[in-house]
C-alpha cells in the first residue's frame, strides 16, 4: 500500500509540475490529450468526449477550437482502445494550428502481467509540414500495477512509420514529399484514481529510427479530471510531441496546454 500510495503522489506531482511548465511554454502544435473513458473490465464499450475553446478581439485578435475524444472496450482478457482528436487555432487572421489525428490500439493478455498489442494512427498537421502519417505497430508489453484506482504498464515492439508532406522537405539529407521507415516502439503509460473525483494520466512513447541511427520521434502525453458530476469532468491537458529531424526550418518540439469540459458516456 504504501508504494502504491507513493507512486500515485509522485504521478500527480509530475502533472503538476508538468502543466507549470506548459504554460510558460508556447502553445503549437501537438496532439489534444484525449480525455479519460471510464476503465471497467466489464465488456462495455465507454467513451468520453471533450472541447475546449477560447476567442479574443481588440487589439489580440485570436481564436481556438480543440475536440477530443476517447471510447475504451475492456475485459479479463483483452482491451480495445480508439481515440480521436481536433485542434485548429488562429492568431490575427493567420492559421496557428490545423491538426487532426486518430487512433486504436488492441491489447490482448498472454498471462496474469502479460499482453500483446497491435495500433495505427494516422495524423494530419498543415503547419508542421505533415500531409499525412500513418504509423502500424505490434509488440508486448508488461503490467506493472493493475488494481482499481491504478494501472502502469510498459511496452515495446516494432513499426512502420510513412509521411507524406504538404510541402517538399530536406529530411534524412534529402529534398523529400515523402519519408518511410521502420521503427522500434518503446513507451510506458498509467493512470491513477487519487480520489473518487480526481484522476490523472500519462503516456510516453518513444519511437527510434531504424533506418537513420540517432533519429527518432517521440510523444508525451498527461491529463487531470475533476469530476463536476457523474457525467461531466473539468479537464486539463499536456501534449509534447518531439521529431529529431523535422525538415528545414521547422522546429523540433510542438507543446500544447488544453483546458475543457469533457462528457462521459457509461
Amino acid at each position: 500500500m504504501p508504494t502504491l500510495m507513493n507512486h500515485r503522489l509522485a504521478s500527480a506531482l509530475l502533472s503538476v509540475v508538468a502543466l507549470g511548465a506548459a504554460a510558460a511554454a508556447q502553445a503549437q502544435t501537438a496532439a489534444p490529450a484525449a480525455p479519460a473513458a471510464t476503465q471497467k473490465a466489464d465488456g462495455r464499450f465507454r467513451a468520453a468526449l471533450g472541447l475546449g475553446a477560447s476567442l479574443s478581439s481588440g487589439n489580440s485578435r485570436t481564436s481556438s477550437f480543440s475536440l477530443a475524444g476517447q471510447g475504451v472496450r475492456i475485459t479479463d482478457q483483452d482491451k480495445l482502445g480508439v481515440q480521436a482528436s481536433a485542434l485548429y487555432a488562429s492568431s490575427q487572421g493567420t492559421t496557428t494550428a490545423e491538426q487532426l489525428r486518430a487512433g486504436a490500439r488492441y491489447d490482448y493478455n498472454l498471462g496474469p502481467s502479460t499482453f500483446a498489442f497491435g495500433l495505427a494512427d494516422l495524423e494530419h498537421n498543415r503547419p508542421a509540414n505533415l500531409s499525412l502519417r500513418g504509423v502500424v505497430g505490434a509488440g508486448a508489453g508488461l503490467h506493472l500495477i493493475r488494481t482499481e484506482t491504478d494501472t502502469l504498464d510498459v511496452f515495446g515492439g516494432l513499426a512502420w512509420n510513412a509521411d507524406r508532406y504538404v510541402d517538399a522537405a530536406l529530411v534524412a539529407g534529402e529534398m523529400r514529399s515523402s519519408y518511410n521507415y521502420a521503427a522500434v516502439l518503446l513507451g510506458e503509460e498509467s493512470q491513477h484514481r487519487l480520489s473518487d473525483t480526481v484522476s490523472v494520466f500519462q503516456r510516453l512513447t518513444v519511437y527510434p529510427n531504424l533506418r537513420e541511427r540517432g533519429e527518432f520521434r517521440a510523444s508525451f502525453g498527461s491529463g487531470l479530471a475533476v469530476a463536476l458530476s457523474n457525467a461531466m469532468n473539468l479537464n486539463v491537458g499536456l501534449s509534447y510531441a518531439y521529431n529529431s529531424d523535422p525538415g528545414a526550418g521547422r522546429k523540433k518540439g510542438d507543446t500544447l496546454l488544453t483546458t475543457g469540459v469533457s462528457v462521459k458516456f457509461d
